[in-house]
């Protein structure tokens, strides 16, 4: 018996395919996300070692800075921790930042700004291919997050409503339901929807599901 994984948002309910409509024992499917996930980014970082290396090299050489860009982030249970990515903006970001509020398009606290002059040439083709992101599985070695969750947000958990926190009962992902949704434009509150609904529907099926949807997207460049 299947049923659909549905969401409601502002826009709408959005469906995201079928799901197994069975009881899921919590504890072996985290304990063997857990060994997946550690399995899969240390054979991945090996891999990927070279192309990290050309990246770093690439980056000090289109713009001063350093090669990572270290942020801190909220996750498991409000825990705060450094997330890693390669730096993709210039070195005084944040204070411009302040001068380009005003173009923001998403409501506080989420801030993004359509072609952000903030970005560097290099840092623009890292974010389309999603290169960025590779750093972040030293975070899931560490166990930080997983391959797999919601998306570990910049600001801290003080700044959630109540009915966000369930969010916070997940591991954070390098990639989950609403970056594959084909929604990045929607707001806070529609993501935690969707995280939500995944999180009432975990399963080691549905993850392989969000982690092939993501792969297909980094080829097609769909990228931030």
């Amino acid at each position: 018996m299947k049923k659909f994984l549905d969401a409601k948002t502002a826009k709408g309910w959005y469906r995201t395919g079928y799901v197994a409509d069975k009881p899921n024992d919590k504890r072996i499917y985290l304990f063997c996300k857990r060994v997946f996930d550690v399995v899969v980014s240390s054979i991945f970082l090996i891999l990927i070692a070279p192309v990290l290396i050309l990246c770093a090299i690439a980056i000090k050489l289109d713009s001063p800075g350093p090669v990572l860009f270290v942020q801190q982030r909220t996750g498991l249970g409000g825990h705060r921790f450094k997330i890693y990515k390669l730096r993709t903006m210039k070195q005084n970001a944040e204070e411009l930042k302040l001068k380009y509020a005003h173009l923001n398009t998403l409501t506080w606290p989420d801030f993004k700004i359509p072609n952000d002059p903030r970005i560097t040439r290099l840092g623009l083709f890292f974010r389309k291919t999603s290169l960025d992101e590779l750093p972040q599985f030293f975070n899931v070695i560490k166990g930080d997050m997983s391959l797999v969750g919601p998306r570990p947000t910049s600001f801290s958990s003080s700044t959630y409503e109540l009915w966000h926190t369930i969010r916070l009962e997940c591991k954070p992902g390098i990639t989950g339901l609403w970056q594959v949704s084909g929604r990045n434009d929607i707001d806070f509150d529609d993501r935690v929807r969707l995280d939500v609904a995944y999180m009432k529907n975990m399963s080691f099926w549905l993850d392989l599901k969000i982690m092939l949807r993501t792969f297909t997207a980094v080829i097609r460049k769909e990228g931030e």
